[in-house]
């Protein structure tokens, strides 16, 4: 899995540095039928996987036809479902007065305490893995970091933008692999959340005490 973890640690840095560019990838097709065929896959597909033969299993015979990309369409619609869902579940949550706060709460909501959920996703990352599909995985990565700062109402803009997203990156690669390996207890995971973003909130107060110094101005 260290060559899997890297992979994505690299998507991640790629999505990252796009965004930052102010480039996003084009909206996914969305319908309720691809949706419901989306839940019936994820809720197998940890075991069976991502394949045609289970999508036709569990969807019928035509299902095939909602998803002419195979494996990698599914798996980068699914990502887009969950992102969504996160989304969702956000606008019924009471809201933080933090940002922090509320890019935690984006954070275990996208990635929640559900084996189903989480041998969906390594099944999904798999397909997603393989040379020809680095593509699907940067766009789902790139379409999942901006649907957090978005849970989270961030508006910020120019190279406070690129920052943030720049941050976050780091911060999801590192929970997404260790939800991947070790997420199956919430009080655990959510420690781990809370260790990464004080991190973050810990270099950002160092490096603004570090720019008000002169040899850091010039710089």
């Amino acid at each position: 899995m260290s060559t899997g973890a890297g992979k994505i640690s690299q998507a991640i840095s790629l999505a990252v540095a796009t965004l930052a560019a102010g480039i996003m990838p084009a909206p996914l097709e969305r319908d309720p039928a691809r949706d419901e065929i989306l839940r019936k896959m994820a809720a197998v597909a940890g075991e069976q996987g991502w394949g045609k033969t289970v999508l036709l299993q569990v969807a019928g015979p035509d299902a095939d036809l909602l998803f002419p990309g195979g494996s990698a369409e599914l798996v980068e619609a699914w990502f887009d479902l969950c992102d969504r869902d996160m989304l969702e579940a956000m606008w019924d949550t009471e809201e933080e007065s933090r940002l922090s706060q509320r890019v935690r709460q984006a954070l275990l909501f996208r990635l929640p305490v559900d084996e189903a959920v989480r041998s969906a996703t390594r099944k999904g990352l798999s397909v997603l893995l393989a040379p020809c599909e680095g593509k699907a995985l940067r766009r789902s990565m790139m379409r999942t970091i901006n649907a957090i700062w978005q849970a989270a109402q961030d508006d910020s803009s120019g190279l406070t933008y690129v920052t943030k997203r720049l941050s976050l990156g780091g911060v999801y690669a590192s929970v997404l692999l260790y939800w991947l390996a070790r997420g199956d207890n919430e009080a655990t995971l959510a420690a781990f959340v809370d260790r990464r973003l004080a991190d973050v909130l810990r270099f950002g107060r160092i490096k603004a005490r570090m720019g008000g110094l002169p040899f850091m101005a010039r710089a």
